[in-house]
């Protein structure tokens, strides 16, 4: 959430968009400051248009205020605005046509122009000290509910979250909270000579009115907004530095209040970190200094409101106005800005990743709800935010620094993760529009090998310039500056085929979620060689394995939610030095998008402690094999309709749910070849181990293959999926959700149906035949399956067979050689 103050206009000069500069000063000199060529060209990037201000502008003019707006703020996922109803602008629009931007409006009542207005309206006999003070509380206390005097009446359900002050602007922060009675008659009676309409500008009054106003704040528990640092060229900046209200922090009437520097308080953002350290009172807000300060000024100020502030007092808002470019700009960079504030904290060890991802929530969402006592959804809109399609976020400091790489990363035939890395500015100006120039070999190789296998089809003669990418950010864990970005087109493209078939024939979505089982290896030296052996020897479940490396798992947990992959459980595994992950589910590519991610965080972090994790499907043959199990539903206009509906169906199943099924169980030997890849695989496919080794299906029979679930939550008696454990991480994930897509397709149209489950372990049933017991058995049954060939293609199909292929003939001669797997998987 981002709490922001907002009054949207129609009649305003769109060059102050960008900077705090008027007249000649903006006109001629702010287009060529750092922030406004940035803050144009990125608001041009929003809205598709041409990279110049007349660009934005003739955009904005031709798409309305209303379509700008709602394009704008669904881009900045801001979840309240706060509206300062004492900015006076030519046209306004009221509190109702805000609450389409954001779930929660409310005000926030400028004090000053409070006064103002109360002194502008006539009383018998004129204006008094004595009269003023009685009218202007009795009015500010009862605002929050409702107003005396029709002037200044608004809305009762206009809610008054917070007072500010702008006495920066008009007499300077040094304020005297006990202002002689002698000194406020005569700044009200200077005041009152200026005539109408009222501008009060006298210190004395000033002072005064701020001391009422702080009193009346404490008696309603509402915060006090204070502007500090620059603005327009309206305030003299000297005299809003925050130490001046040193007078103020130190009386022991508001030592209770909650007050806001806002601004960063900007060029005095250490002083506003100081004073936020020592006071309780004191909250800072970063608002205006982001975006309107250059990337390294932006991320200085941030550094130094946290070299002392403690985190549970930053906040931010964008402090946007009248146009709602400003919103998105703020929203924007202060993302960017923290995210690389935080990274360095974490990298000079003051933060740990999951103090750091808390600290986020804390600066974004959680201290200003506190702070205004507010009750807002702040994932309201979390709908909108898909990771799978937002574009690419390179960080500033990357972006910044020209020596800098963006890895670009592809999953290939043999399920390995492989990148190349390209400059930030190529990736910016080239491979983010175009995508890179792959040879089709790349997709080709064994996981034994770094050439095409012979009979794949591919080779290193052909090449592709693959620019339709699926890019995504990842978080950077060892300190680096580059981004790790997620590149896996020809697999995607081609899951992506499957699940129209599935939506244009059935209106069904496919969801699916993975859990990751890996072992954790540690280094040891044995006869002047390393050898990499598991980190420890404890059962399943084990608490002493886990507390031995909480630290660890703490810390993947934190780099997957920052990521926005839910972890729904993790614990020690059975085997040595194992592990299992368990991922919430998600609508597929997505799915097979975060697993990727999940074991890219995992690998990163274990290396950032020394250990290596493996996801090899058998590290030691006498020792439990690590799985990649899939758990797979159906969705009909975002509703899992793998449930049967009350008692239509015995097996608490859909027939819709049971088609599928029923095709992905009759085509599972064929699947083996895309699911399990590898003769490996093949060692963990044992009976008695809970991996699946017998064709057959199970209601919550860990030993079946297939396995309906009913977890906790759902009704007794009904299944909200199944789970798929004949999958490994040796699989490309995109190319075995495709399997068994199609196979389930196939299910679909043909109305297949289940046989009875097996209700014991498949081993005691004698003629229960085995899943294929090896790589060329399942090799075989794909050959034969002209099924999934017309479904996934030909010319595909062909290079996984080589592929294959190419896996059986090297293990087969050297069987020592999966030892070596560690380094690939």
């Amino acid at each position: 959430m981002l709490t922001t103050l907002w009054l949207s206009i129609l009649h305003f000069a769109f060059i102050n968009a960008f900077t705090e500069a008027t007249g000649a000063a903006a006109l001629s000199f702010a287009p060529h400051s750092l922030s406004f060529k940035r803050n144009v060209r990125e608001t041009a990037e929003l809205y598709g248009c041409e990279n110049s201000l007349k660009g934005v502008e003739e955009y904005r003019r031709s798409a309305g205020l209303e379509s700008s707006s709602l394009k704008c703020f669904e881009a900045a996922r801001i979840s309240a605005i706060l509206i300062d109803d004492g900015l006076k602008l030519d046209t306004k629009h009221d509190i109702e046509w805000h609450r389409s931007l954001a779930p929660f409006v409310g005000r926030i009542l400028r004090i000053e122009t409070f006064a103002e207005e109360i002194l502008d309206s006539e009383i018998p006999d004129g204006w008094t000290l004595d009269k003023f003070t009685e009218a202007f509380v009795r009015n500010l206390r009862s605002y929050p509910y409702f107003c005396a005097y029709a002037v200044i009446c608004f809305n009762v359900a206009d809610k008054i979250v917070g007072l500010k002050s702008i006495a920066a602007y008009r007499s300077g922060l040094e304020i005297n909270t006990n202002v002689a009675t002698k000194d406020a008659e005569e700044g009200l009676s200077e005041v009152l000579r200026g005539g109408n309409p009222t501008r009060i500008v006298n210190k004395s009054f000033i002072d005064y009115i701020f001391t009422l106003s702080l009193e009346v704040a404490l008696s309603f528990d509402l915060p006090l907004q204070i502007h500090t640092g620059f603005g327009d060229k309206d305030l003299d900046l000297r005299l809003s530095n925050p130490l001046h209200l040193r007078m103020l922090l130190e009386d022991e009437r508001f030592s209770k209040c909650r007050i806001v520097l806002l601004h960063a308080s900007y060029p005095f953002s250490k002083e506003a970190s100081y004073l936020a350290s020592v006071y309780p009172q004191v909250y800072l807000d970063f608002g205006l200094a982001v975006p309107k300060l250059s990337v390294q000024g932006m991320i200085s100020s941030v550094k130094e409101l946290l070299e002392l502030a403690p985190v549970k007092k930053v906040m931010f808002s964008t402090d946007g106005y009248a146009f709602p470019e400003t919103y998105f700009l703020g929203a924007k960079k202060a993302r960017e800005c923290l995210f690389s504030v935080l990274r360095d904290a974490c990298i000079d060890g003051d933060l740990t990743l999951a103090e750091a991802v808390e600290a986020a929530k804390d600066i974004f969402a959680l201290n200003a709800t506190m702070f205004y006592k507010i009750n807002v959804d702040v994932n309201a809109f979390s709908s909108k935010d898909t990771v799978s399609v937002n574009p690419v976020k390179i960080n500033s400091r990357a972006l910044e620094n020209s020596s800098s790489l963006v890895r670009v990363m592809w999953v290939d035939t043999s399920g390995q993760h492989r990148c190349r890395a390209v400059p930030v500015k190529r990736f910016g100006d080239i491979v983010r529009k175009n995508g890179v120039g792959l040879t089709h070999a790349s997709m080709g190789m064994s996981s034994a090998a770094d050439s095409p296998a012979d009979e794949s089809g591919l080779t290193g003669v052909e090449n592709t310039n693959v620019a339709d990418c699926s890019f995504n950010s990842i978080i950077n864990l060892q300190g680096e500056d580059d981004v790790e970005i997620l590149f896996t087109n020809v697999p995607r493209g081609l899951y992506g085929g499957i699940l129209k078939v599935l939506k244009d024939e059935f209106d069904l979505v496919m969801d699916a979620g993975f859990e990751n089982e890996f072992v954790l290896l540690k280094s040891v030296s044995w006869e002047g060689k390393e050898e990499w052996v598991p980190i420890d020897s404890t059962p399943y479940c084990s608490t002493a394995a886990f507390d031995a490396v909480s630290p660890i798992l703490d810390e993947i947990v934190a780099a997957l939610h920052s990521l926005d992959i839910t972890v729904e459980q993790l614990h020690a595994e059975a085997g040595k030095g194992q592990f299992e992950l368990a991922m919430g589910h998600t609508t597929c590519p997505l799915s097979a998008d975060n697993l990727i991610y999940t074991r890219e965080v995992i690998r990163a972090i274990a290396r950032k402690h020394g250990l290596l994790a493996t996801f090899v499907p058998k590290l030691a043959l006498d020792d439990i094999g690590s799985g990649s199990h899939v758990h797979i539903s159906l969705l009909r206009n975002g509703e899992n309709v793998f449930m049967a509906s009350g008692g239509s169906s015995k097996h608490g199943i859909s027939s819709i749910g049971e088609e599928f099924m029923a095709g992905v169980l009759h085509h599972l030997p064929s699947i083996l070849a895309f699911t399990a890849p590898i003769p490996n695989s093949y060692d963990r496919i044992q009976p008695n181990t809970w991996s699946g080794a017998y064709h057959c299906w199970g209601k919550e029979n860990r030993e079946a293959p297939l396995r309906t679930a009913c977890p906790p939550g759902i009704i007794d008696g009904l299944v909200s999926n199944f789970e798929i454990k004949s999958f490994d991480a040796c699989a490309n994930p995109y190319l075995g959700l495709a399997a068994i897509g199609a196979a389930g397709i196939d299910g679909l149209r043909k109305h297949l149906r289940l046989p009875e489950p097996i209700d014991k372990n498949p081993s005691l049933y004698a003629n229960l035949p085995r899943l294929p017991q090896s790589l060329p058995e399942s090799l075989e049954a794909l050959k034969k399956n002209s099924v999934l060939e017309d479904l996934i293609g030909e010319k595909l199909l062909v290079a996984i067979k080589g592929v294959r292929k190419a896996e059986i003939d090297y293990y087969s001669q050297n069987k020592e050689a999966y030892k070596q797997l560690i380094h690939r998987y």
